[in-house]
């Protein structure tokens, strides 16, 4: 009678523990597609957004006014005009407190500093995880697959005369932990390291609206602008 050598077969035949380890695997592999859909979602939509506002800002359209419409859907707001509405509202505020300029331009840049921040904590969300899914997984694969192989030969120990046959299914089960392994991983490193870039890029634009947007209210300031 031949063993079953089929996906299915093989994972009935392994062990309890080679068992749990392909469940833990292949639940581990769900998550990281779950999170890289997610993650690609939100990345995607606070691009579309910053560059939709940065078109907006540089267009010429009074500052106020541009407070204003955010300040209608402030609970909405992400990336590029989230910083600019932070920093102008404190800028408004501390305005009307008679700030000296040099107090004014900090306690602004200050908050949006702290507002990018915060944008770049939820777009980081979960990468962490699929850098964790990424490094574990393949040795955790591994270690069911050693557990095999090791229960593997201790059985054939037990038998006077051994064939291939008779080694190959539980080598085989073994492996298939190494190849999940491998299978969690490989999408989740990919992931991790594309929308690190995409972070760091969507970071980098933020700082650099962020030091152009205090420049213009450095001169707004200078020319005793409100």
């Amino acid at each position: 009678m031949h063993a079953d050598i089929s996906f299915l077969g093989l994972f009935l035949q392994a062990s309890l523990l080679v068992k749990f380890v392909m469940l833990l695997l292949m639940a581990m592999s769900i998550l990281s597609w779950a999170m890289i859909i997610n993650r690609r979602k939100v990345l995607v939509s606070a691009q579309r957004a910053s560059e939709a506002f940065e078109d907006k800002f540089w267009s010429g359209a009074d500052l106020s006014r541009l407070y204003h419409e955010s300040n209608a859907r402030r609970d909405n707001l992400a990336g590029m005009e989230q910083v600019f509405y932070s920093g102008f509202k404190e800028f408004v505020r501390l305005q009307k407190q008679g700030r000296s300029q040099e107090s004014l331009l900090e306690g602004t840049y200050r908050t949006m500093r702290v507002a990018l921040s915060r944008e770049v904590d939820r777009l980081e969300t979960n990468l962490s995880m699929l850098a964790t899914i990424g490094s574990i997984s393949p040795y955790i694969g591994l270690f069911g697959t050693v557990w095999g192989i090791m229960n593997a030969f201790i059985a054939l120990a037990e038998v006077k005369q051994a064939t291939l046959s008779m080694v190959a299914p539980g080598i085989a089960e073994a492996l298939i932990a190494t190849a999940l392994g491998l299978f969690a991983a490989i999408p989740a490193v990919i992931a991790y390291n594309r929308f690190g870039y995409q972070v760091e890029r969507q970071e980098n634009n933020l700082a650099n609206f962020m030091d152009e947007f205090s420049a213009i209210l450095n001169r707004q300031v200078a020319a005793g602008k409100p």
